[in-house]
């Protein structure tokens, strides 16, 4: 609780005006006598230290102030975000992707990078390490690894933290706009299991159409003669 004008206990205290010039140390009566002279308030501003320090200010605009700044700081409170890959990705879907993932981490926000197997390519899983591995090194201007791509499932993730502000460099850009898929999470539920679907189809394309892998491989019937 903040203590103001004649609510100020302390018998003396270190008094600092509106512009932050020291007073110096006073009683607390002559404090307020002299915040009071100004159409001020005595403003208790550090009441653990040794005397308390008092500052001569508007109150009304003073805790106007405290609730923005701490407004702010709930507002800008690290949430994690999801960026999700195939095996399949193409340049032009990986270099968006990669645009929101910085615009993500410019928010300071960590990003959990996470690539899904489908169908035939879990039996291919170090291609998933591979793709990783180039997205830590095109973000390496950006974030740095907070936790190394590793294994669950028919998935591999990983996840970035932001480097500090004066040391990010950004390389992709949105030029396209938002990605439809809206890819991000609250950080609650990072250990969640991943949803994974397989793939069961095994089609082969023709020049006029596509017909089972295992018609395509039969071998051609000969003409009764």
């Amino acid at each position: 609780m903040t203590r103001i004008n004649d609510r100020i206990r302390a018998p003396k205290v270190r008094v600092v005006n509106a512009n932050g010039e020291q007073l110096g140390v006073m009683t607390s009566r002559e404090a307020l006598a002299k915040a009071q002279s100004v159409g001020l308030d005595l403003v208790e501003i550090a009441g653990q230290a040794d005397p308390p320090v008092c500052k001569i200010i508007d109150y009304g605009k003073y805790k106007y102030t405290q609730a923005k700044l701490k407004k702010g700081k709930s507002k800008s409170s690290t949430r994690m975000k999801e960026v999700k890959f195939r095996v399949g990705t193409g340049t032009h879907d990986y270099n968006i992707k990669l645009g929101r993932a910085e615009t993500f981490l410019e928010g300071n926000h960590k990003v959990r990078f996470v690539l899904q197997f489908k169908g035939r390519e879990n039996a291919h899983k170090e291609l998933g390490f591979v793709m990783l591995k180039r997205i830590i090194e095109d973000l390496k201007s950006m974030a740095g690894v907070d936790q190394p791509p590793r294994l669950s499932g028919r998935a591999v993730a990983m996840i970035l933290s932001p480097l500090p502000a004066h040391q990010r460099k950004r390389h992709f850009h949105l030029f396209h706009g938002e990605l439809i898929d809206e890819d991000e999470h609250d950080e609650e539920e990072d250990d969640e299991d991943f949803d994974d679907e397989v793939d069961e189809s095994s089609t082969i394309s023709t020049d006029d159409h596509e017909v089972p892998e295992e018609a395509a491989d039969a071998p051609e019937e000969k003409p009764a003669e």
